[in-house]
Protein backbone atom coordinates (compact mmCIF):
# COMPACT_ATOMS: atom_id res chain seq x y z
CA UNK A 1 0.00 0.00 0.00
CA UNK A 2 1.33 3.63 -0.84
CA UNK A 3 1.43 5.33 2.61
CA UNK A 4 -1.09 7.34 3.01
CA UNK A 5 -2.74 6.94 -0.19
CA UNK A 6 -4.70 3.68 -1.52
CA UNK A 7 -4.28 0.28 -1.25
CA UNK A 8 -4.62 -2.02 -4.90
CA UNK A 9 -8.25 -2.64 -3.54
CA UNK A 10 -9.15 0.57 -3.48
CA UNK A 11 -8.06 1.76 -6.27
CA UNK A 12 -9.91 -1.03 -7.82
CA UNK A 13 -13.24 0.23 -6.53
CA UNK A 14 -12.41 3.13 -8.39
CA UNK A 15 -12.30 1.31 -11.88
CA UNK A 16 -15.95 1.56 -13.86
CA UNK A 17 -17.24 -0.11 -16.37
CA UNK A 18 -18.33 2.49 -19.29
CA UNK A 19 -18.89 1.82 -22.89
CA UNK A 20 -17.62 -1.58 -22.74
CA UNK A 21 -14.28 -0.27 -21.07
CA UNK A 22 -12.76 0.12 -17.76
CA UNK A 23 -12.04 3.21 -16.97
CA UNK A 24 -11.20 5.84 -13.90
CA UNK A 25 -12.96 9.44 -13.71
CA UNK A 26 -10.17 11.92 -14.30
CA UNK A 27 -11.27 13.19 -10.59
CA UNK A 28 -10.38 10.46 -8.78
CA UNK A 29 -6.92 10.23 -11.09
CA UNK A 30 -6.04 13.83 -9.88
CA UNK A 31 -6.74 13.07 -6.26
CA UNK A 32 -4.44 9.95 -6.64
CA UNK A 33 -1.97 11.94 -8.36
CA UNK A 34 -2.21 14.54 -5.85
CA UNK A 35 -2.77 17.50 -8.27
CA UNK A 36 -6.16 19.10 -8.96
CA UNK A 37 -8.61 17.95 -11.53
CA UNK A 38 -7.79 20.88 -13.80
CA UNK A 39 -4.30 20.79 -13.32
CA UNK A 40 -4.14 16.76 -14.99
CA UNK A 41 -6.75 18.02 -17.42
CA UNK A 42 -4.69 20.89 -18.45
CA UNK A 43 -1.70 18.14 -18.86
CA UNK A 44 -3.89 16.00 -20.83
CA UNK A 45 -5.49 19.16 -23.36
CA UNK A 46 -1.57 20.43 -24.35
CA UNK A 47 -0.47 16.73 -25.19
CA UNK A 48 -3.87 15.71 -26.34
CA UNK A 49 -2.46 14.02 -29.30
CA UNK A 50 -1.22 11.54 -26.61
CA UNK A 51 -5.34 10.25 -25.88
CA UNK A 52 -6.91 9.29 -28.85
CA UNK A 53 -10.65 7.97 -27.88
CA UNK A 54 -9.14 4.23 -26.94
CA UNK A 55 -6.98 5.89 -24.12
CA UNK A 56 -9.55 9.04 -22.80
CA UNK A 57 -13.39 10.10 -24.08
CA UNK A 58 -15.15 12.46 -22.10
CA UNK A 59 -18.60 11.33 -20.85
CA UNK A 60 -21.89 12.57 -22.78
CA UNK A 61 -24.14 14.84 -20.94
CA UNK A 62 -26.43 11.31 -21.16
CA UNK A 63 -23.44 8.76 -19.56
CA UNK A 64 -23.03 11.24 -17.02
CA UNK A 65 -26.27 11.80 -15.55
CA UNK A 66 -27.00 7.89 -15.82
CA UNK A 67 -23.79 7.69 -14.02
CA UNK A 68 -24.39 9.96 -11.04
CA UNK A 69 -28.26 8.46 -10.60
CA UNK A 70 -26.77 4.91 -10.66
CA UNK A 71 -23.87 5.95 -8.06
CA UNK A 72 -24.48 6.75 -4.34
CA UNK A 73 -22.13 9.72 -3.71
CA UNK A 74 -23.41 12.87 -1.75
CA UNK A 75 -24.47 16.16 -2.62
CA UNK A 76 -20.99 17.06 -1.48
CA UNK A 77 -18.87 15.12 -3.74
CA UNK A 78 -21.37 16.32 -6.44
CA UNK A 79 -20.04 19.76 -6.23
CA UNK A 80 -17.69 20.65 -8.27
CA UNK A 81 -18.75 18.34 -11.26
CA UNK A 82 -19.62 21.08 -13.64
CA UNK A 83 -19.48 19.22 -16.99
CA UNK A 84 -18.82 15.82 -17.90
CA UNK A 85 -15.63 14.63 -16.15
CA UNK A 86 -12.92 12.60 -18.70
CA UNK A 87 -11.99 9.17 -18.28
CA UNK A 88 -8.97 7.17 -18.95
CA UNK A 89 -8.93 3.48 -20.24
CA UNK A 90 -5.70 1.53 -18.78
CA UNK A 91 -4.05 2.58 -22.33
CA UNK A 92 -4.82 6.11 -21.08
CA UNK A 93 -3.67 5.70 -17.33
CA UNK A 94 -0.56 4.46 -18.68
CA UNK A 95 0.50 7.81 -20.84
CA UNK A 96 -1.06 9.90 -18.16
CA UNK A 97 1.75 8.81 -16.07
CA UNK A 98 4.29 9.68 -18.46
CA UNK A 99 2.21 13.56 -18.79
CA UNK A 100 2.77 14.07 -15.67
CA UNK A 101 6.09 12.48 -14.97
CA UNK A 102 6.58 12.66 -11.69
CA UNK A 103 7.97 10.11 -8.54
CA UNK A 104 4.52 10.05 -7.42
CA UNK A 105 2.92 9.45 -11.23
CA UNK A 106 5.43 6.61 -11.66
CA UNK A 107 4.30 4.84 -8.21
CA UNK A 108 0.62 5.48 -8.47
CA UNK A 109 0.55 4.27 -12.03
CA UNK A 110 2.36 1.00 -11.31
CA UNK A 111 -0.23 0.23 -8.35
CA UNK A 112 -3.40 1.26 -10.89
CA UNK A 113 -1.88 -1.20 -13.28
CA UNK A 114 -1.51 -4.06 -10.96
CA UNK A 115 -5.45 -3.08 -10.13
CA UNK A 116 -6.52 -3.36 -13.14
CA UNK A 117 -4.28 -6.28 -14.22
CA UNK A 118 -5.86 -8.06 -10.65
CA UNK A 119 -9.37 -7.32 -12.18
CA UNK A 120 -8.54 -8.78 -15.57
CA UNK A 121 -7.79 -11.77 -13.97
CA UNK A 122 -10.70 -12.20 -11.79
CA UNK A 123 -12.85 -11.83 -14.87
CA UNK A 124 -10.69 -14.36 -16.80
CA UNK A 125 -11.36 -16.94 -13.74
CA UNK A 126 -15.30 -16.28 -13.77
CA UNK A 127 -15.06 -16.38 -17.59
CA UNK A 128 -13.61 -20.18 -17.43
CA UNK A 129 -16.36 -21.42 -15.19
CA UNK A 130 -19.05 -19.75 -16.62
CA UNK A 131 -18.03 -21.58 -20.16
CA UNK A 132 -17.57 -25.06 -18.33
CA UNK A 133 -21.14 -24.80 -16.65
CA UNK A 134 -22.25 -24.00 -20.64
CA UNK A 135 -20.15 -26.56 -21.51
CA UNK A 136 -22.20 -29.02 -19.07
CA UNK A 137 -25.28 -27.52 -19.35
CA UNK A 138 -25.34 -28.80 -23.11
CA UNK A 139 -23.88 -31.76 -22.92
CA UNK A 140 -26.94 -32.61 -20.30
CA UNK A 141 -29.52 -30.53 -22.76
CA UNK A 142 -28.34 -33.24 -26.27
CA UNK A 143 -28.93 -35.82 -23.53
CA UNK A 144 -32.10 -35.16 -22.26
CA UNK A 145 -33.34 -32.53 -24.82
CA UNK A 146 -33.49 -28.60 -24.08
CA UNK A 147 -37.14 -28.25 -22.49
CA UNK A 148 -35.40 -28.46 -19.07
CA UNK A 149 -35.95 -26.47 -16.13
CA UNK A 150 -32.78 -25.86 -14.25
CA UNK A 151 -33.90 -28.04 -11.10
CA UNK A 152 -34.58 -30.95 -13.59
CA UNK A 153 -30.78 -29.87 -15.56
CA UNK A 154 -29.30 -30.34 -11.98
CA UNK A 155 -31.17 -33.65 -11.36
CA UNK A 156 -30.40 -35.42 -14.40
CA UNK A 157 -26.39 -33.88 -14.16
CA UNK A 158 -26.71 -35.72 -10.50
CA UNK A 159 -28.20 -38.70 -11.45
CA UNK A 160 -25.45 -39.50 -14.57
CA UNK A 161 -22.32 -38.78 -12.24
CA UNK A 162 -24.25 -41.33 -9.88
CA UNK A 163 -24.52 -44.04 -12.39
CA UNK A 164 -20.64 -43.22 -13.44
CA UNK A 165 -19.72 -43.58 -9.61
CA UNK A 166 -21.40 -46.91 -9.62
CA UNK A 167 -19.98 -48.27 -12.11
CA UNK A 168 -16.68 -47.84 -10.41
CA UNK A 169 -15.42 -45.52 -13.08
CA UNK A 170 -11.96 -43.34 -12.06
CA UNK A 171 -12.40 -39.23 -12.47
CA UNK A 172 -9.32 -38.22 -13.55
CA UNK A 173 -9.00 -33.68 -12.85
CA UNK A 174 -6.90 -31.89 -15.01
CA UNK A 175 -4.19 -31.05 -12.71
CA UNK A 176 -4.89 -33.58 -9.85
CA UNK A 177 -3.03 -37.00 -9.03
CA UNK A 178 -4.57 -39.10 -6.37
CA UNK A 179 -1.85 -40.92 -4.31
Amino acid sequence: MLPGIYSEGEIAKQIHLIRGRHVMFDRDLAKLYGVETRVLNQAVRRQIRRFPDDFMFQLTPEEFANWKSHSVISNADLMGWRKAPLVFTELGIGMLSGVLNSDVAIDIHIYIMRAFQRMRATYLSHREVLDKLQQLEKSIEDLYGRDMSREEMILALSLQLEQFFDQGKRVTIKGYQHG
